[in-house]
């Protein structure tokens, strides 16, 4: 498989993504609802929760998935 293509595997469980996404939500809500700046913090979760992806987990060789490869 080349590197390229390996880049964005997925390395997060289903549950944890879920919790990431609705926390995303939250927070993005906060942002636009009440103004807070820290809010847009969310779309950080709601990207990795979208995409399974998680680029520290990548960088520390750790993954929360037990179907991913390795």
């Amino acid at each position: 498989m080349p590197q390229e293509a390996n880049m964005l595997k997925v390395n997060e469980h289903m549950v944890e993504r879920i919790f990431r996404v609705a926390l995303g939500v939250v927070l993005l809500g906060i942002a636009f609802t009440m103004g807070q700046w820290w809010g847009y913090l969310g779309f950080v979760p709601l990207l990795t929760g979208v995409t399974g992806f998680c680029p520290l987990y990548r960088i520390f060789g750790f993954q929360t998935c037990s179907d991913c490869e390795e």
